[in-house]
């Protein structure tokens, strides 16, 4: 049974993300594998993100998909991520930016035991056709 998620929030994410989903509706997030702040999670409002072949699907954190660029995961595919939130504003585009917030990442390597237990992944296209 694949019960290890690849991608989780912390409580303070998850308050930012309802504040986010008031205002905004549904959202996602996506961890490009941009330099700087291109490589932070980024949050949209659901579909104003074009996920592509150079995307894949990783997970859902408080009820958002989370994608991440296929180059980025080759790097990350052994990490745990964890989204939180630190007070400061970076110089992408995601939803939170205006706020004085932005949403960070933190990391702990999967143990060989949990590798083989972790959700699977799927191409950003393949996941988005499979829930319509």
């Amino acid at each position: 049974m694949h019960s290890l998620k690849r991608v989780l929030s912390t409580p303070a994410a998850d308050a930012l993300i309802d504040r986010l989903r008031a205002e905004h509706g549904e959202l996602m997030f996506h961890q490009s594998g941009g330099c700087c702040d291109g490589s932070q999670p980024m949050c949209f409002e659901k579909g104003d993100f074009r996920v592509g072949a150079s995307d894949v699907w990783v997970g859902t954190i408080h009820g958002c998909d989370f994608f991440m660029n296929a180059d980025q995961f080759e790097y990350w595919q052994y990490t745990q991520l964890t989204i939180d939130v630190t007070p400061g504003r970076g110089s992408s585009f995601s939803l939170e930016i205006p706020l004085g917030l932005r949403f960070v990442v933190k990391s702990r390597m999967f143990s060989m035991e949990e590798m083989a237990s972790l959700q699977p992944v799927q191409s950003g296209e393949e996941y988005l056709e499979s829930v319509g």
